[in-house]
C-alpha cells in the first residue's frame, strides 16, 4: 500500500510533517519510521534520555461486564486469555495474549484493571479481529473501542523527569502501574510500561488534546521524537516479541518462551486451571517441554541478519532448524541481534547456528535474552 491518502492516521500525523518524519505505511496507518536525527541517534537518545513515541494505532478497548462487577468483566476475559485477570488489583496492568483452539497466539496485550472495567491494548494489525473475537465471545460484557484517544509511550531513563513536569505525582508509580491524572488539565490514562526495555510510561490521551500534550512532552530538552526505525530495533534488543514476526498463529506462548506471563491460578493445580482456548496443549508443553523454542541470535560480524533467514545446524545448509523472525543492527549492543526459533537440541545459550544470507552461511550464536539489561522501576 504505497498511496498514503488511503492510509488511516493518528491524531499526531500533523505534528509528525512538523517535525520533518520520514512517514510510511504501517499496519494499515500513516507513520513515522524516523526523524532527521535518524533511527541510530533517535535509539541511543531513547537509551540515554527519553524518547516520545506515537503507538496511536493501537486499539484501545474497554470491557465492561453488563453487571458492572470487575469479576465478572475479569473471568469472562479469561474464558480467551491463559492469564489471571481476577486477581489482577485496581490500578495494575498485566501482559497476556489471546489464544486460539490450537494453542496458538491470536494476539499480544495489555490488559489492566481500571476499578469497574477492564481496559485492554491490542495492536494495530490485529484491532478489527480483536474486536470481533471478544464481542463474538464475551456475550455478558459490552466492549467498545475508544476510537476518540491517542496513545504515546514516553521511553528512557529521563522519561520520570520529563513527565514529572507536568505531573509530579508520577514517581510513586512503579512498573506495570495505571493512574488516571491530568496533564495540562487533560484527563489522562498513565501506565508505567512500554516496549524499550527502559523504564516509561504509555500516555492515553484524548485524541483532541493529543498535540498539545505531545508538544509539552517535547519541549524538554531531554524528549525527542521516536520513529518506528528505532522503536523496532530497542524492542528486538530488549528481547521483546513483534506480533506477526516472533509470534503469531503458528506459535504457542510456550515455544515463544513466554511461560512466564501465566500465572499460578491458570496453570495445573490453580484453582482456574485452563479454561481459555488450546489450553490442553498449552498445560501440556508445560508439563512436558516443547520441540522448538525462540531464542536470542547473535550474528558474527557487524551485519544484520533479517526475518526469514533460514537457520541450519550446520555451516553445509544440509540440517536446516528454523528460521530468524526479527532481526536488526542494535546500537546499544553496537552490533547485529536477531530472534527465532530452534529445536530445543540448539536452544542452549553458546549453540553456533548458521544462517542462509544471499546463499552464503554466517555463524550466529544462540544467546540469552534479552540483549540488554531493562531499567524498569519495581
Amino acid at each position: 500500500m504505497d498511496d498514503h491518502s488511503v492510509l488511516k492516521t493518528t491524531p499526531l500525523n500533523a505534528l509528525h510533517f512538523s517535525l520533518g518524519a520520514k512517514m510510511v505505511p504501517f499496519a494499515g496507518y500513516d507513520m513515522p519510521v524516523q526523524y532527521p536525527l535518524g533511527v541510530m541517534k533517535e535509539h541511543l537518545h531513547t537509551r540515554a534520555a527519553a524518547g516520545l513515541f506515537d503507538v496511536s494505532h493501537m486499539g484501545q478497548v474497554i470491557v465492561r461486564a453488563k453487571s458492572g462487577d470487575y469479576a465478572d468483566a475479569a473471568l469472562a476475559l479469561e474464558t480467551l486469555v491463559p492469564v489471571d485477570i481476577l486477581s489482577l488489583k485496581e490500578g495494575r496492568q498485566r501482559y497476556g495474549f489471546f489464544t486460539d483452539d490450537n494453542g496458538c497466539i491470536l494476539d499480544d496485550l495489555m490488559i489492566t484493571n481500571r476499578g469497574d472495567h477492564l481496559l485492554v491494548v491490542v495492536n494495530a494489525a490485529c484491532k478489527d479481529a480483536d474486536l470481533a473475537h471478544m464481542k463474538a465471545h464475551l456475550p455478558d460484557c459490552e466492549v467498545t473501542l475508544l476510537d476518540d484517544r491517542a496513545l504515546i509511550a514516553l521511553q528512557g531513563p529521563r522519561a520520570e523527569a520529563v513527565l514529572a513536569e507536568l505531573w509530579a505525582g508520577v514517581s510513586s508509580m512503579k512498573f506495570m502501574d495505571v493512574r488516571e491524572v491530568p496533564l495540562h488539565d487533560v484527563p489522562c490514562i498513565i501506565s508505567r510500561s512500554g516496549y524499550s526495555g527502559e523504564d516509561g510510561f504509555e500516555i492515553s490521551i484524548p485524541q483532541d488534546h493529543a498535540v498539545s500534550v505531545a508538544k509539552a512532552l517535547l519541549e524538554h530538552p531531554d524528549c525527542e521524537a521516536i520513529g518506528l526505525g528505532a522503536r523496532d530495533s530497542l524492542r528486538l534488543e530488549a528481547g521483546l516479541c513483534l506480533y506477526g514476526n516472533d509470534i503469531d498463529t503458528t506459535t504457542s506462548p510456550i515455544e515463544a518462551s513466554l511461560e512466564w506471563a501465566l500465572q499460578k491460578a491458570r496453570k495445573a493445580g490453580g484453582d482456574r486451571e485452563g479454561g481459555f482456548p488450546g489450553a490442553d496443549r498449552i498445560l501440556a508443553e508445560l508439563a512436558v517441554g516443547t520441540s522448538r523454542r525462540r531464542v536470542g541470535l547473535k550474528p558474527e560480524g557487524k551485519a544484520p541478519v533479517r526475518s526469514h533467514a533460514k537457520l541450519f545446524a550446520d555451516a553445509d545448509g544440509l540440517q536446516e532448524l528454523g528460521e530468524v523472525t526479527s532481526g536488526t543492527f542494535g546500537p546499544t549492543v553496537e552490533g547485529p541481534v536477531a530472534m527465532g526459533y530452534v529445536p530445543v537440541s540448539h536452544a542452549a545459550a553458546g549453540t553456533q547456528v548458521f544462517a542462509e544470507v544471499r546463499g552464503k552461511y554466517l555463524p550466529m550464536t544462540v544467546a540469552a535474552l534479552p540483549f540488554i539489561t531493562p531499567t524498569y522501576k519495581r
